[in-house]
């Protein structure tokens, strides 16, 4: 059996990756999609194959109506899920990020935002159907008409669920990349050097940090709330951990840090950084959440 389309679909593997990892926070779960679009795209006769005008929209409209189901079912099973969820972080710059640049530089959500863990955090709060309506808008650039197809409501529904997402992400305050880094490196040095002064002068006072370990490994349970109780928590982790190595990786397209024991990850280090203080840490604890790290831990 021949498919005259396959180039052209097998093509947009990275894209629907892409789409998928942003709309579900899992790369897992990005992974299964993007499998299950080509399972439903190749279940279809040739003729109607052939009766696609535009390959790519369908998978893109396919994929995306798989990830709403997938976001409607999701609170059911947060809810069984033990402790905090936080979304999984992937490493370096791998294909997960690299979807088309957008049309105009200006737009207010750029594609190398949409994957920084801040932003899918806030993504996370969200309805499924506004956060499909605003990443396929905002940040993949698809016309009102195009997420109609996919929401199952009209264009000018869509317009709505989008303006009402757009009005939960505030990137204004945060600060560039280089003041960001260098946030995160003296985070690091302060950390290793146990220097509890240093790491509360780096935290904004209403700091907070939270972990995911799935209930399959030690970490904190509860939300920690504020610079004080941050640094004593990271200095009595430096001291439980003696043997752990603490390096800079990237993480979801910004520095972050990753512990490692004989050169297994066994933790990932997010950080927003807003006036060039850390506001939010989020830890990821959860082996089956690090699973992208293996093998990353020297070359991410």
């Amino acid at each position: 059996m021949t498919d005259p389309h396959l180039p052209e679909v097998m093509s947009e593997r990275r894209q629907l990756l892409n789409l998928a990892y942003r709309l579900l926070g899992s790369l897992a779960e990005a992974e299964d999609v993007v499998q299950e679009t080509y399972a439903r795209w190749y279940a279809m006769s040739e003729r109607r194959r052939a009766e696609v005008a535009a390959p790519g929209a369908w998978l893109t409209t396919v994929a995306g109506r798989i990830c709403l189901d997938l976001l409607g079912s999701a609170r059911a099973r947060r809810e069984r899920y033990v402790g905090e969820w936080i979304p999984e972080p992937v490493p370096g710059r791998s294909d997960y990020f690299g979807a088309p640049a957008p049309a105009d530089p200006a737009d207010r959500v750029t594609l190398d935002e949409s994957i920084s863990m801040a932003f899918l955090v806030v993504l996370d709060s969200m309805t499924p159907a506004e956060r499909v309506a605003f990443v396929l808008h905002d940040v993949f650039r698809y016309s009102f008409a195009e997420v109609a197809e996919v929401v199952g409501r009209t264009p000018a529904a869509c317009r709505q669920l989008a303006s009402s997402a757009r009005r939960r992400v505030d990137t204004a305050r945060r600060s560039p990349e280089t003041a960001r880094a260098e946030v995160v490196r003296k985070f690091k040095r302060a950390w290793e050097a146990g220097d509890i002064a240093g790491l509360v002068e780096l935290l904004d006072p209403a700091a907070v940090a939270t972990a995911d370990s799935g209930g399959l490994v030690p970490a904190f349970r509860e939300p920690l709330v504020g610079s004080g109780e941050i640094a004593t928590t990271w200095l009595l982790i430096a001291n439980r951990m003696a043997t752990v190595v603490v390096a800079e990786r990237m993480v979801n397209g910004q520095l972050g840090l990753v512990a490692e024991i004989d050169g297994q990850v066994i933790a990932v280090y997010s950080f927003d950084i807003v006036d060039e203080r850390i506001s939010r840490i989020w830890v990821m604890r959860n082996p089956e959440k690090l699973r992208a790290w293996t093998g990353n831990a020297r070359g991410a």
